[in-house]
């Protein structure tokens, strides 16, 4: 499993308005090419950029959206908003 969970708090929802960023809990193992390709399949949309950052043991992968995929539509789809 390389996604385990979406992740929203106030700073994140910023992402979501501002730059139409989402962001998730990654395997620690998976790779940023593997990451992308699970998220386009998943939600069929356009990753354009990607950043994984690694923090208290937990990979964390930032994940901008081509403009024509609205980040809020996938997050409201989850539940996050």
């Amino acid at each position: 499993m390389i996604i385990i969970k979406p992740l929203m708090s106030e700073k994140m929802l910023k992402l979501v308005e501002n730059e139409n960023k989402l962001v998730f809990e990654v395997s620690r193992k998976a790779g940023k090419n593997e990451i992308k390709k699970e998220i386009e399949k998943m939600f069929n949309v356009k990753v354009i950029n990607m950043n994984t950052h690694i923090r208290f043991n937990k990979k964390i992968a930032f994940v901008q959206l081509d403009k024509k995929n609205p980040a809020i539509d996938v997050a409201t789809k989850l539940g996050l908003i």
